[in-house]
């Protein structure tokens, strides 16, 4: 599983295709926070919804890199449920590369203002930090529904992504009556910038894991019909 996960890691790398993502995250986040002055955890909560969209197509950028027979012949060598849980590790393992940079990039570029209250500056921390690990794996899910490996046009590709992306803004607002279709994304922007409650938290939490899940099973069931 090692072995796949650095595979699937170094071609990414390789063949520059992680170079996009990184530049279009830094360019999003400094026009974001240049000189904002928001408080940590405001400001970290709407970072995590700019990188959603940019950590979806990273994952669809890693997973597209390897070549379909390639990847035929890994599940083969190694067991489709090895190749498949690989590639969503390595999609993880970049994704969670880019969240020590989305909590460092505001303070640089004078977007958070400094603490005023004892441990005002760590609450702050931990919450944007949970705000991007719930936004990874949603990100991730989406990112692998509009993977090669699942459809089979890369038109279809692209309108999934991008549908993706405008769900969430669309149907994530908050008097949206259905906000269950995406995930939590801008309602954890929302809490982060108020104070999450503890209930808060835990529903967020829940919600975004079970959507990540089924979009995970999405994938999986996708790939079983190109099979």
């Amino acid at each position: 599983m090692i072995a796949m996960v650095r595979m699937r890691l170094g071609g990414f790398v390789r063949t520059a295709r992680a170079v996009p993502p990184l530049v279009a995250g830094l360019v999003a986040l400094v026009v974001l926070h240049g000189g904002a002055g928001a408080e940590a955890a405001e400001a970290y909560g709407v970072s995590a919804v700019v990188l959603f969209p940019i950590l979806a197509w990273q994952t669809k950028l890693l997973l597209d890199t390897e070549p379909d027979t390639q990847r035929r012949l890994v599940a083969v060598a190694a067991g489709r449920r090895s190749e498949f849980v690989g590639g969503l590790l390595a999609a993880g393992v970049v994704g969670v590369a880019l969240i020590p940079l989305a909590l460092a990039v505001p303070w640089l570029v004078g977007g958070v203002t400094a603490p005023v209250r004892a441990g005002e500056l760590g609450v702050g921390l931990a919450i944007g930090l949970w705000a991007h690990l719930l936004a990874l794996p949603a990100a991730v899910g989406l990112g692998a529904l509009a993977s090669r490996a699942a459809v089979t046009s890369p038109l279809y590709g692209v309108v999934i992504l991008v549908c993706g992306v405008v769900g969430v803004f669309v149907f994530g607002l908050r008097d949206s009556v259905v906000p269950w279709l995406v995930p939590p994304v801008l309602a954890v922007a929302r809490a982060s910038a108020a104070g999450p409650t503890g209930a808060e938290i835990a529903l967020l939490t829940g919600h975004a894991l079970l959507w990540s899940a089924v979009a995970i099973a999405g994938y999986a069931g996708l790939r079983r019909r190109r099979a």
